[in-house]
């Protein structure tokens, strides 16, 4: 983010299940369970390189053994911007999370975790596709997470522009948590299209776990909307 610019994005995501990826990868029916979440993302940025952020927001769900509703995760974090031209742009993000009531990890009970510190890489560049304005995104995460199994993450995500004030996503979230003798794993993937009215955006999308080991096949909607300052 430039000096002094900030940006807002106010997220609800609702997701539900009613099967899940056992130790084989296989897909086996388990009881019904639902989360929602509502959150509140902000950017600023503070020099020209260093860009401040932060997460805050309430969650609610509910499955056969647990009916949950409290603080959902907050996060504060910099990015540092070590590269930068025209086109591309390289960052390191260093950051901590507290846990909140909700799901903390796709593979635990509702509270757990307490303390998550992270480090990230993240790698972006911006060019054409077909004559229409596309950019992707890459990054690497390392979470020491206490009260769970630390977490190596993998996201990705393509953005194509068919008009100037329309802009679709494509995304992924790929995860494997450091717990013996089986470790869960995830792969989840965002479709979404987002609409611009000036410093305004609203996004919709769907949510999907296309495959795991030992975490639930989660689906649903992400609803947002987005403003700059």
């Amino acid at each position: 983010m430039a000096p002094g610019r900030t940006q807002v994005i106010a997220k609800y995501e609702g997701t539900a299940a009613d099967q899940g990826f056992g130790p084989e990868s296989t897909l086996a029916d388990i009881d019904h369970r639902r989360d929602e979440s509502l959150s509140v993302f902000v950017e600023h940025g503070v020099t020209p390189r260093l860009t401040l952020q932060a997460k805050a927001g309430l969650t609610r769900g509910r499955d056969r053994w647990a009916d949950y509703s409290g603080r959902g995760l907050t996060e504060l974090g910099l990015r540092w911007t070590v590269r930068r031209d025209e086109r591309s742009s390289l960052a390191v993000y260093l950051g901590a999370g507290e846990a909140g009531a909700g799901r903390n990890a796709g593979y635990a009970a509702p509270g757990q975790g307490s303390l998550d510190l992270e480090a990230r890489v993240l790698y972006g560049r911006a060019g054409a596709w077909r004559g229409r304005q596309a950019f992707f995104d890459l990054e690497v995460a390392r979470l020491k997470r206490r009260g769970l199994a630390d977490e190596t993450r993998f996201d990705a995500t393509f953005g194509l522009r068919p008009g100037r004030d329309w802009l679709l996503l494509a995304q992924t979230y790929a995860g494997e948590a450091d717990r013996r003798p089986i470790r869960s794993r995830w792969l989840k993937s965002d479709l979404s299209v987002v609409r611009t009215f000036g410093d305004w955006s609203v996004q919709a999308g769907w949510r999907e776990t296309l495959s795991g080991r030992e975490t639930a096949r989660d689906r649903g909607v992400v609803l947002a909307t987005w403003r700059r300052f």
